[in-house]
């Protein structure tokens, strides 16, 4: 099948799944094809599916990943060298990288971002990961009894992403004054996925800025929290672990190649 003949049978298996959808038209152009399979994989419950649409969906997502270009960290230039793993800075689209872990920046639901084609690292990294993702996690929340609580981290597979795992994380929420509790939350979340990480035996791990987006933790302090955490973690282990620091904002990779300049 060509991919746009896999679009098409997604679409139309997602639409058939919902008799609320009979009226919609599947669009002639590619982009509004894309833009509608991706709405429809973000609001579709954790239900099973079939083997075949696995198989297609799979074999498309793999395809869109590749063209989309992986990014490995032989690929990058490290900022700061340490005998357990260097420290690398990288701009760009976190599900694009081939590492062994990526982090999401998850909601204590855990189970992703239900918004239509939302820009939220949650929504990209269910997206490009599949269906299995939110299957995965619906399970693992309902073993669990309860919502995720903030700090924690939990560990996945990636599916269809180029990266081996996800690590998925609840920041803290942000309203009103910044409180020394919000600031020991997040240095949390960075702890927790570097044990899970090292505990599962992975050895790279991608940061995402977590909390600073919806959760509006403020940008330069969640960058020094994530630095001084990660720090202070590799100065308690041997184990060997790359932490890369993933932005995407001109704006935050200003921030972090302040503090990481300071470091050198």
């Amino acid at each position: 099948m060509t991919k746009t003949e896999c679009r098409q049978y997604l679409i139309e298996y997602l639409l058939a799944e919902n008799s609320q959808y009979a009226a919609i038209e599947i669009p002639k152009d590619e982009v509004s094809q894309k833009q509608l399979l991706r709405a429809l994989m973000n609001i579709r419950p954790a239900l099973p599916a079939s083997d075949e649409f696995l198989s297609i969906q799979d074999m498309y997502l793999q395809e869109i990943n590749r063209s989309r270009g992986i990014t490995k960290l032989s690929d990058m230039s490290a900022k700061i060298s340490c005998d357990n793993g260097n420290i690398y800075l990288w701009r760009g689209d976190i599900t694009s990288l081939g590492v062994d872990s990526i982090v999401n920046a998850a909601n204590s639901g855990m189970t992703g971002c239900w918004q239509p084609c939302h820009a939220c690292i949650d929504n990209c990294i269910h997206t490009f990961a599949g269906i299995q993702l939110r299957a995965v996690c619906h399970k693992m929340m309902q073993e669990q009894g309860h919502e995720e609580p903030t700090g924690c981290a939990k560990l996945t597979p990636a599916f269809n992403l180029p990266c081996k795992f996800v690590l998925h994380t609840v920041g803290p929420i942000i309203n009103g004054e910044l409180t020394e509790e919000d600031c020991n939350l997040l240095s949390s979340c960075y702890t927790s996925c570097l044990n899970l990480a090292s505990e599962n035996d992975l050895h790279s791990i991608a940061f995402c800025c977590i909390s600073t987006g919806i959760f509006r933790f403020p940008a330069a302090e969640a960058a020094s929290i994530a630095f001084k955490t990660v720090m202070n973690w590799k100065h308690r282990t041997s184990y060997l672990m790359d932490v890369v620091f993933n932005v995407f904002s001109q704006k935050d990779e200003t921030i972090y190649q302040s503090i990481l300049c300071k470091e050198k």
